[in-house]
């Protein structure tokens, strides 16, 4: 997975442990695709701050992650359910039986909810 959007995901999953000026400016730099003197203008701090404060922030993202594992459970179950989904769809169409049909329909649309 590209870093970018490593980070981008491990930003939602764990921003809030980190400081508002951290996660503005990590998302500034990851989601909005400020350039370190642009945020360095904005926030009237050097881009040397700038940069410290990414690394500093992607650091604690990285350790969240290899603490907690949270990022990647949730790609796992979502790759899981799409394994399923896969299936079900193999079910529905080779079956006749209306009820059976509207079963798997059902759970496939609870499952996609989930994705």
């Amino acid at each position: 997975m590209e870093k970018n959007v490593k980070i981008s995901i491990l930003c939602q999953t764990y921003g809030k442990l980190l400081t508002e000026n951290q996660l503005e400016i990590l998302e500034d730099y990851y989601n909005n695709d400020l350039s370190l003197s642009e945020i360095a203008e904005n926030k009237k701090i050097t881009r040397q701050a700038v940069r410290d404060i990414i690394k500093k922030g992607e650091n604690k993202l990285f350790e969240f992650e290899e603490k907690l594992g949270i990022m990647k459970r949730t790609l796992k179950q979502e790759e899981q359910i799409s394994t399923i989904l896969l299936e079900l769809t193999k079910i529905k169409e080779k079956t006749s039986d209306k009820q059976v049909a509207e079963i798997l329909a059902h759970i496939k649309e609870e499952l996609n909810c989930l994705v």
